[in-house]
């Protein structure tokens, strides 16, 4: 059986132990990858925020929604994908809906969806791509497929009194392909898509 003393050691070795821990591990380690993180990949370690005219006005990496109040899409804006997180574009409550192929919930969803964009930008519903009427997994992605923003260059320039040749050759700007080459697909940012859309309508305005 341990002695006191013996015991009173073991317990100072194992609190010695715990703090040399925690400061290596739980300050050091933190310490040296936020160092790496900020001098390496400042933007993409801060949140790769998005600034406009000195503010900022979002992330790249998280979709956010261009509509009124009401939840209405503003024509004079590119939309973004649907988005089931929370309320829409929640980062506190990332997911999908879950609903599989077959749910009439999301068949519903999907239905009322296409025929909402068809309205919108004046097109027949067969041609709406997929990702214009379905959330993505995580509920925040912020692109959208580059068929998806062409489909809307003529919906824009009518609401901003800009030429449809002139908008659709800004989306073609910004169409970032698969990365580094070959991985995943072609995509627009949406966000960045419409900073650049109001520089253009600036430009316009002043010209």
């Amino acid at each position: 059986m341990n002695s006191p003393r013996t015991a009173a050691r073991q317990y100072w070795v194992a609190i010695r132990a715990m703090i040399v821990f925690t400061v290596v591990l739980g300050i050091g380690y933190t310490a040296l990858i936020t160092g790496i993180g900020q001098l390496a990949l400042p933007w993409q370690a801060n949140g790769s925020s998005v600034t406009s005219n000195g503010q900022t006005v979002g992330s790249s990496l998280i979709g956010q929604a261009f509509t009124d109040k009401k939840g209405n899409a503003l024509p004079e804006w590119f939309q973004s994908r649907p988005s089931a997180a929370g309320d829409g574009y929640d980062a506190s409550a990332s997911s999908g809906s879950n609903y599989g192929p077959d749910s009439p919930v999301l068949v519903k969803a999907i239905k009322e969806r296409k025929a909402a964009i068809a309205k919108l930008d004046g097109v027949p519903e067969s041609s709406i791509p997929p990702d214009a009427v379905t959330a993505s997994g995580s509920g925040l992605d912020p692109h959208i497929s580059p068929a998806y923003a062409l489909q809307q260059v003529d919906r824009v320039a009518s609401a901003r009194g800009l030429t449809s040749a002139a908008v659709k050759k800004l989306v073609e700007s910004q169409i970032q392909g698969p990365d580094i080459g070959f991985l995943g697909q072609s995509r627009v940012n949406v966000l960045q898509l419409n900073i650049a859309l109001a520089a253009l309508s600036s430009t316009s305005a002043k010209g």
